[in-house]
């Protein structure tokens, strides 16, 4: 079972919007060295809305190949379409990736049901193991813990990503589940709780500029310290709440280029971090330490 503080990576860009992988090979050194322990690519943070069929392949063989195994990296391969999601999860499994992440389908509103028929195609097209991801403030599709649990049974659907926010709801699904189904959260604010609540990690956009404490949170909270975790944690709030100034992954760009990380490359319909945001993230980043007053 993979464990811990999962990256949610940004795909850098150039400054004219083209993937900038000589970037993308320093941000995946960076974040083993600082202990992230696993990498999920060409997930809403790292843009898949945006990336063609190309890219998106070519984005997650890189990271496969320089990761080298030194830590599990999770391909983020949802679609709206299921045979779209079958491609990218196939194309997935051929680069080597470790398992794959599935949005729930955006846009076209499928019933619970159409839910888990989507989802059992993709499982039974594709063996490799596969998390489901389930973000209702994106998608404007809930998948509901009932189908969630359905899903659970399914042989390679070992995991969820739950990104709602809901605590109530998440501790529900985590005692509904097989006891190998892992519940990783999607949401930075509410996620040391989840796992102090059963949960297995954090799939987080936070660690893209602070990956050394978040990774620390986590462990101390799969190891049941909740006071420490709890307390790391809160030393990071104001990033978990001013890296949502904006539509994600907007504000974390931003972040990430303000700390030399990546150029400032963002692809249409997503824009450059308005300006009257600058100063509050700019100040929380100087509080925990990640940039220079």
């Amino acid at each position: 079972m993979i464990t811990g503080s999962l990256v949610a990576l940004i795909t850098p860009m150039l400054a004219n919007g083209a993937v900038d992988t000589k970037k993308l090979d320093d941000l995946i050194e960076f974040h083993i060295k600082e202990g992230t322990h696993g990498i999920v690519a060409v997930g809403t943070t790292g843009e898949s809305s945006t990336l063609t069929p190309e890219e998106h392949s070519n984005v997650i063989h890189q990271v496969v190949q320089t990761v080298a195994g030194r830590v599990p990296v999770i391909a983020g391969t949802g679609a709206n379409a299921t045979h779209e999601a079958i491609d990218l999860t196939r194309s997935a499994k051929e680069a080597g990736a470790d398992a794959c992440l599935l949005v729930t389908p955006y846009y076209n509103k499928p019933t619970q049901e159409g839910l888990y028929q989507h989802f059992k195609a993709i499982a039974e097209a594709v063996d490799i193991p596969q998390i489901l991801y389930n973000v209702p403030g994106r998608t404007a599709c809930d998948m509901q813990n009932e189908t969630v649990v359905r899903l659970s049974k399914v042989k390679n659907i070992v995991g969820i990503k739950d990104a709602t926010g809901n605590l109530e709801r998440g501790e529900a699904l985590i005692k509904s589940v097989p006891t190998e189904f892992a519940v990783y959260s999607g949401d930075d604010p509410t996620a040391i709780e989840l796992i102090l609540q059963g949960g297995k990690g954090n799939i987080s956009v936070t660690a893209n500029i602070a990956p050394k404490i978040v990774a620390q949170a986590a462990e101390l909270a799969l190891a049941g310290d909740f006071e420490q975790a709890r307390r790391l944690d809160q030393s990071i709030a104001a990033l978990h709440a001013n890296l949502f100034l904006e539509s994600n992954p907007i504000p974390v760009k931003w972040a990430c280029n303000q700390m030399g990380l990546c150029d400032a490359g963002i692809r249409l319909p997503l824009t450059p971090l308005a300006e009257p945001h600058h100063s509050a993230l700019k100040q929380a980043m100087i509080q925990v330490g990640i940039l220079s007053v």
